[in-house]
C-alpha cells in the first residue's frame, strides 16, 4: 500500500475514533501500528491528533490538505533529514515570534514562517500546530496560499526570510490581479 493511502486510512479511522471517544491525550489515541507508521516520516502523534481534532470538530483543514502537509513534512524528513530525527529538540513556545510581530508591515508573517520551519524540521512545540485556525486565516487572506505550498516556499528559501516575504507578496499580487482588486503596491501609489 502506498504511504499516502495508509496515511488516509489512519486519518479516517482516527476521525471515526475521535467522534466515538473524544480522547484528550494524543499519546494514547493512536494504535501502536499507527504510531509506528507516523514515525516513518517524522510525524508525531500530536501532529496527527491536532489535524484529526480540527477536521472532526471544524471540518477544516480538509483531508486532502492534511495529506499535502504531511507529504511536505515527509519529503523534508526523507531528503534533508535522511529519515533520521537524531537530536531534534522541540522548540519552546517562546522561540516562536508573537502573533503581532511583523515582516515588511505584515503582522503574523514571522510567526507562521517560524512555525513552518519547525514543522519541516519536526521541532514544533507540542502546544502549537502548523496550519491552525490563525494560520489558515493568514494564508487565505494573504494570497490564498495552500499550506503545503507555503511549506515548500519556506523549505526552498533555506532560511532567507526575505524570499518568503517576496513569495507572499507575489501571491497577494496574483490574487488581487485575478480578482480585479488593486494590489498592495497600487494602493500605496494612490
Amino acid at each position: 500500500m502506498e504511504w499516502n493511502d495508509q496515511f488516509m486510512q489512519i486519518f479516517t479511522a482516527a476521525v471515526y475514533r475521535f467522534h466515538e471517544q473524544r480522547q484528550g491525550s494524543a499519546e494514547q489515541f493512536f494504535l501502536p501500528g499507527e504510531q509506528a507508521f507516523l514515525s516513518t516520516f517524522g510525524y508525531t502523534n500530536q501532529e496527527m491528533y491536532d489535524y484529526v481534532e480540527d477536521y472532526a470538530t471544524l471540518g477544516d483543514p480538509t483531508p486532502s490538505t492534511i495529506l499535502l502537509i504531511a507529504a511536505a513534512r515527509r519529503a523534508f524528513f526523507l531528503t534533508n533529514q535522511r529519515g533520521i530525527m537524531g537530536g531534534a529538540v522541540l522548540l519552546k513556545e517562546t522561540d516562536i515570534p508573537r502573533e503581532s510581530d511583523e515582516f515588511q508591515d505584515i503582522a503574523y508573517l514571522p510567526r507562521i514562517i517560524r512555525k513552518a520551519e519547525a514543522k519541516l524540521h519536526g521541532t514544533l512545540p507540542r502546544s502549537l500546530m502548523f496550519y491552525c485556525a490563525k494560520d489558515r486565516a493568514f494564508l487565505r487572506a494573504h494570497g490564498e496560499i495552500p499550506p503545503a505550498d507555503f511549506l515548500y516556499a519556506v523549505w526552498t528559501a533555506h532560511g532567507d526570510r526575505q524570499k518568503v516575504v517576496s513569495y507572499v507578496l507575489r501571491m497577494m499580487k496574483e490574487v488581487a490581479t485575478a480578482s480585479g482588486q488593486p494590489s498592495m503596491n497600487e494602493e500605496l501609489k494612490a
